[in-house]
């Protein structure tokens, strides 16, 4: 089945945001928090969010990386494989809570929070956090005008 988009991807109808996309991603990707931490918490963000772009294009990205199949096929069920480190765990907690905001009262617990903040300094935190806030806007951009994932793939 090809999904068809409703409109064009908005970043490039308005080209105003793609310098804005770009500068979050480098403030994002400055702050010295490991590419793996950050690729991780982008794709756990969009499998939740049912962004088939972003899920496909993460995967792809962190394959190419050097990510291995282990890790790649259990993101969705972290907490019940061992591949993944005691700081990778502690950032995926944070990207669950922060993309589902409304699912309880108190969104992002504090013990979620020290978790993360044990493994991480404040710059890497807010890195994290940036991130994570992106991942979330790129997925509601490409879910609401149905962006699908890219068919080109070799």
């Amino acid at each position: 089945m090809t999904i068809e988009p409703r409109i064009a991807n908005p970043a490039g109808l308005l080209p105003d945001a793609v310098k804005a996309v770009n500068l979050l991603y480098k403030a994002a990707h400055s702050a010295g928090v490991p590419e793996s931490v950050l690729e991780l918490v982008h794709l756990r963000a969009s499998q939740i969010n049912g962004c088939s772009a972003c899920v496909d294009s993460g995967a792809r990205s962190m394959r190419k990386a050097g990510e291995t199949d282990e890790r790649l096929f259990t993101v969705a069920v972290w907490r019940e494989t061992p591949y993944f480190t005691d700081a990778e765990r502690a950032a995926l907690a944070l990207a669950e809570a922060a993309t589902r905001l409304a699912d309880k009262a108190d969104a992002v617990p504090d013990d979620i929070w020290a978790e993360a903040a044990r493994h991480f300094g404040e710059k890497e935190l807010a890195a994290i956090v940036l991130w994570i806030a992106t991942t979330n806007f790129f997925n509601r951009i490409n879910a609401t005008t149905r962006q699908p994932a890219p068919q080109n793939w070799g």
